[in-house]
């Protein structure tokens, strides 16, 4: 699997070697091994500005996920999966409720946006009851 990750936020510290194990052995689980895949760390500021031109929501959120298998021009590039933005600022705030630690968070993030451009999706409560089902499998692999 080509996994691209780029941590375009400088206020906390990731581990991104952990972050990247983590996302060959789920791509390892998902069978997914054939696909790229891109996983951007955000401020909160960056993607409140992307939920507010994509999804017209003003406000910061976790993470997005932009699928690239979706749409008009799905075939160009079938190898292509997508790209998962997460907040760590976000996930940072949610790792200290819960509490766990950072990457934790970032892996469990990363998860959720897998599974959505893998085309899980949570809208009706029987989607909702399957990914998280499969959130869980696959937090087996996670620190």
């Amino acid at each position: 699997m080509g996994i691209e990750i780029q941590n375009k936020q400088r206020k906390l510290k990731v581990e991104l070697k952990t972050l990247r194990q983590f996302l060959q052995n789920i791509a390892l689980d998902l069978a997914i091994t054939d696909k790229e895949l891109s996983v951007v760390l955000v401020s909160d500021k960056r993607i409140a500005q992307l939920n507010q031109q994509y999804r017209k929501q003003a406000k910061a959120t976790d993470v997005l996920a932009f699928a690239m298998q979706e749409g008009e021009f799905s075939q160009l590039n079938p190898q292509l999966l997508g790209d998962v933005v997460i907040s760590v600022e976000t996930a940072q705030r949610q790792a200290q409720a819960q509490p766990h630690s950072l990457i934790r968070e970032l892996q469990i993030l990363t998860i959720h946006g897998v599974l959505h451009l893998l085309g899980y999706d949570h809208v009706k409560d029987s989607e909702a009851e399957q990914m998280q089902q499969k959130e869980q499998q696959l937090l087996k692999w996670a620190n």
